[in-house]
């Protein structure tokens, strides 16, 4: 009887989920129901998957409105009339358009209209399709209206959007932050009525119990309406089913571009290969996933065609077949990599491609894939109210001052002594928080499908470009629907421009190598040295300092070392205890023996009986607990994100559980290894997955090794990585560059390289126009080099303010003149109120002006570039107010273990965290006075008394200890140096320092 039902992706709007309306639905004895969410269809295919649980039968349609503004609501009579539906919704969401006050004409779709509405625009005259919804607050009016007249046509429509008082004012502030206006000011017109509940079936039969037409009319429509979706297990896959236009076509051109890889990828050949490859080939086929994988390959044949770089990750990482197409750079031969994890009989959804491009490159494939086939969409994902988001919201709509908005938002009160408005907050803030806010777009899925995605759900329009599922990845693969993940990272694109910059600085080396000859590299020593070493400054995932600080405890110096430590590092291991666990096995063999359970070494003998990789959880599961290798999957995909609270993820649990008790497995066993599943399940990385990464930071690590400064430009100019531009400038002096601040006749827009000499771009000058930096380049490349700045001003439109930004950073340092000459020069040549939109036709005379002579020091220089680039181009020790008081440094730190030491560091990143009890303490990273690296702790008792305030030179009083290897300093106590005044605005006779430095 309830055909106009909301969940909360009626966004803003709607105050529960769509499981919460089917108990509700359970509980007042209601059998049957339609979800017409407002605009939205995001809750459809999950409460169809649901309802039966509920003993309910779903039916769909959506409400049609502009703004709160009720049109309409359309409710699909099948299949085909919600494709109808999302059809129409989807065409005014992209266009951004209002719905007409009369709905189109469908054909599988009936068109309920408001009661309010048709005494609104007079209408009394409807197709078969039609009809006039009448709420119990309608009744009162029915008998008065010509509507009473249209018997066959009213049906009950009373609206359901509430449960309690408590959700409708849980509405009313979504409503008033929805129109960002205090609470107090939200109009009665942008509320619903306070009476969309709803009650039970016999209790809204009675209510029509003079009306029993309409409710044999609304009995018909919902008898006659019909919504399916396969969630079974054995569910058809719903991605575009055949590549070439039949599965004969595309088994036979998967098996010719196999046997086409194994020359390239196994010239010597062997049995085990043609084994493996068969057995894949075999279940690819069994499964019905030889498109998937064609489609995969033929998105990296579009993008080798194209030139451009791209690394293929995931669990088709552990896929022979995915390497011979060239999917991925992961022999899974040589790595052992458990071929059940790719994929096995059990497991309905496909294996996990992650292809990644450069960032650069990844619009124009995103663009290729739209293009190329034909039902596409990129995939939804809903950002909800969070903790802190939600009572800054909630703040602003009870009208609480900022101040008092921030100890709410960072938790910093005392609930009983907080007032009436504020206890609201928070009560309604918990209320809310988890709710949808708004529809984004998944990090990289895109869908391709064999049928047309507005099957599924409608389609928004995101800045982006790209139409967009309204519903999340859990629920597309749960109807059959697999993602493909397409994916942006700058680590290729910082390969990519590498090369090229090695083409016009080394001319002569450009084909000494191939940057794919990954089996070369992990051979090479001077590269595993680097690893070993932890000299990995802006090679991809390995120059973190908890990376840094992983591979030198491991004492990594191989492949298959950094695989293991590219999921190490990931937060479940490390939260479960046991990335210490495995570095205690690695670097003492008979702590393996002693300390590992015997099934569990004997399951992972190469990670000394430690569940490093997602596999593990696969193998633990279906060894150790017994469970086949379907529900191992479950256990897997069940430690992230929704899955976990899923009625079959919590079978499966306590199935493992009561396997292992039958084993006879002592239940302080059985929980311990349950609890190292649940800990970092979710978070660590499949073996391909990691060893995908491990390529990639050894053709980086290639790179730095050989080619390191033009290495770090091409880090520079795609944005760093872990840390600030600063520290790879630094970094790059400290492998032999020299730092040249811009300039008006070498630099670009980004950084170049001349041998050895970096000049940093015009982009580093905060203040500089980029349309005055693209005249330059413009005017520099059509007619040569500037001469003087003279030549300059004649060439380039520029004003006063522009012209002082270069001449300040000494971008005209060639002309030998002293920039405070040239300042005056400049101003004297411009006048800064009149701008000539036009170059000039004829050089004009210039005037020769007498200067006096000026002079600029060079920590004037210094302060100037601080200003301008954000950090200086010299030593900041150089900076000091007063000269360090020793030359302590990361040089020293073997000499002082386990004494105390006296050092001096400049910050380059700090972490701040908590301990287990909540207490605050930081690490943090240094470069010390010879511009080497050294890393501090303070432990909570410290870090109560001091803490780092911003960037700058400290000084520390520390303890230096090592753990497995690895040294760093317990600090004690420290203090920030000061600076000299900046010389730019202090008197000059009264600095000495500064004085003497005057050229």
């Amino acid at each position: 009887m309830y055909l106009n039902c909301h969940t909360y992706y009626s966004l803003r709007f709607g105050t529960f989920s769509e499981e919460e309306l089917l108990q509700l639905a359970q509980k007042n004895h209601v059998t049957q129901l339609v979800l017409t969410d407002i605009n939205n269809t995001s809750a459809g295919l999950n409460f169809v998957r649901l309802a039966p649980e509920y003993n309910v039968k779903p039916i769909l349609g959506i409400d049609f409105r502009n703004g709160v503004d009720q049109c309409y609501i359309g409710i699909a009579k099948n299949n085909d009339g919600y494709l109808e539906l999302n059809n129409f919704l989807s065409e005014h969401l992209h266009e951004e358009k209002e719905f007409p006050s009369t709905a189109p004409h469908f054909t599988n779709t009936y068109t309920i209209y408001p009661f309010e509405k048709i005494l609104e625009n007079d209408q009394y005259r409807f197709a078969a399709h039609e009809f006039v919804g009448i709420s119990i607050a309608n009744l009162r009016k029915l008998p008065f209206s010509k509507v009473l007249k249209l018997k066959e046509k009213l049906v009950v429509q009373q609206p359901v959007t509430f449960r309690n008082k408590t959700d409708f004012n849980a509405h009313r502030l979504l409503r008033a932050i929805d129109n960002n206006i205090l609470l107090s000011k939200l109009e009665r017109t942008e509320e619903a009525n306070e009476d969309e509940k709803m009650i039970p079936v016999e209790n809204l039969v009675a209510a029509f119990s003079e009306y029993p037409f309409i409710l044999e009319n609304t009995e018909q429509l919902l008898n006659s309406c019909s919504i399916n979706f396969d969630f079974s297990k054995n569910r058809e896959p719903q991605n575009l089913k055949t590549y070439l236009g039949s599965r004969e076509e595309d088994e036979v051109l998967l098996e010719k571009l196999c046997q086409e890889g194994l020359s390239y990828r196994y010239p010597d050949g062997g049995e085990h290969i043609e084994e493996r490859l068969y057995k894949e080939l075999g279940l690819i086929k069994e499964q019905g996933f030889v498109s998937y994988f064609l489609i995969n390959w033929d998105i990296v044949s579009e993008a080798s065609r194209r030139g451009f770089f791209y690394v293929g990750r995931g669990s088709g990482a552990n896929s022979i077949v995915a390497y011979l197409l060239r999917i991925t750079d992961v022999d899974p031969i040589d790595l052992d990599l458990y071929f059940e994890r790719f994929m096995n009989l059990y497991r309905a959804n496909p294996p996990d491609f992650d292809i990644d491009f450069s960032h650069r490159d990844r619009p124009a494939m995103t663009q290729y894939i739209f293009k190329r086939f034909e039902h596409v969409a990129l995939l939804g994902s809903y950002v909800t109210f969070k903790d802190r988001g939600v009572i800054r919201e909630l703040g602003k709509v009870f009208g609480l001052p900022k101040s008092e908005i921030d100890l709410l938002s960072e938790g910093r009160y005392d609930r009983l002594t907080l007032d009436g408005i504020s206890r609201l907050v928070v009560k309604y803030g918990q209320l809310i928080k988890g709710m949808p806010n708004y529809l984004s777009i998944h990090a990289g899925g895109i869908l391709i499908c064999d049928k047309p995605l507005h099957w599924f759900s409608a389609t928004s329009l995101p800045p982006k470009g790209f139409p967009t599922t309204q519903y999340d990845m859990v629920i597309a693969e749960d109807v059959g629907l697999y993602k493909f993940d397409i994916l942006g990272q700058r680590g290729l694109s910082k390969i990519k421009e590498s090369l090229e910059i090695i083409a016009y600085n080394r001319t002569d080396e450009t084909d000494s190598f191939d940057i794919h000859d990954i089996k070369k590299f992990i051979k090479d020593p001077v590269i595993n040295n680097l690893i070993k070493t932890a000299q990995c400054m802006g090679c991809f995932y390995v120059e973190s300092p908890a990376m840094r600080m992983l591979l030198k405890k491991l004492e990594v110096d191989n492949y298959l070392g950094l695989v293991a430590a590219s999921s190490i590092i990931r937060p479940g291991v490390a939260k479960s205890g046991m990335m210490r666990e495995y570095i205690l096995r690695h670097r003492n063999p008979g702590r393996t023996e002693e300390k590992a359970h015997p099934v569990m070494l004997k399951i992972m003998p190469e990670t000394y009986g430690v569940m490093v990789y997602q596999e593990d959880v696969i193998k633990v599961a279906n060894i150790f607990a017994g469970l086949d290798l379907g529900e191992a999957d479950v256990l897997r995909r069940g430690m992230s994100g929704k899955f976990r609270s899923r009625e079959e993820f919590q079978k499966v649990k306590e199935k493992f559980i009561a396997n292992c008790r039958k084993r006879g497995e002592d239940d302080k066993i059985i929980f311990e290894v349950w609890e190292q599943i649940a800990s970092f399940a979710g978070y660590a990385f499949a073996k391909g997955h990691s060893a995908s990464y491990a390529v990639e930071s050894y053709q980086t690590l290639f790179l730095r090794a050989y080619y390191p400064l033009e290495y770090m430009v091409a880090v520079l100019n795609n944005g760093g990585g872990f840390y600030s531009s600063e520290f790879y400038v630094h970094e790059a002096r400290m492998l032999g560059a020299t730092i040249q601040s811009p300039c008006i006749n070498r630099s670009s827009n980004k950084n170049v390289i001349y041998g050895t000499a970096i000049f940093l771009g015009f982009g580093y000058l905060r203040e500089l126009e980029d349309r005055v930096a693209e005249r330059i380049l413009k005017e520099r490349s059509q007619n040569g080099n500037f001469i003087s700045l003279e030549d300059f001003l004649d060439r380039v439109l520029i004003t006063v303010d522009q012209i002082s930004i270069l001449i300040r950073i000494d971008a005209f340092r060639f002309t030998g003149v002293n920039k405070h000459e040239l300042l005056w020069k400049a101003h004297l040549f411009l006048n800064k109120n009149i701008k000539i939109d036009h170059p000039k036709l004829f050089k004009a005379e210039h005037q020769d002006f007498k200067i006096p002579q000026l002079h600029t020091s060079d920590l004037e220089m210094a302060f100037t570039q601080l200003e301008l680039l954000g950090f200086c181009l010299c030593s900041p020790f150089e900076l000091l107010e007063e000269p360090p008081k020793n030359t302590n440094g990361s040089k020293d730190l073997e000499r002082y273990l386990n004494h105390r030491i006296d050092i001096y560091g400049y910050l380059v990143t700090v972490k701040n965290t908590r301990t287990h009890n909540g207490k605050n303490m930081h690490f943090a990273t240094m470069i010390d006075q010879q511009g080497k690296v050294f890393d501090t702790v303070l432990f909570p008792p410290v870090a109560a008394k001091y803490s780092f305030r911003g960037r700058g030179i400290y000084r520390f009083y520390g303890k230096v200890v090592s753990e497995f290897g690895f040294l760093s300093i317990e600090v004690i106590k420290m203090r920030k140096q000061d600076y000299i005044q900046d010389p730019r605005y202090s008197d000059m006779k009264t600095s000495t320092k500064v004085f003497n430095k005057i050229k």
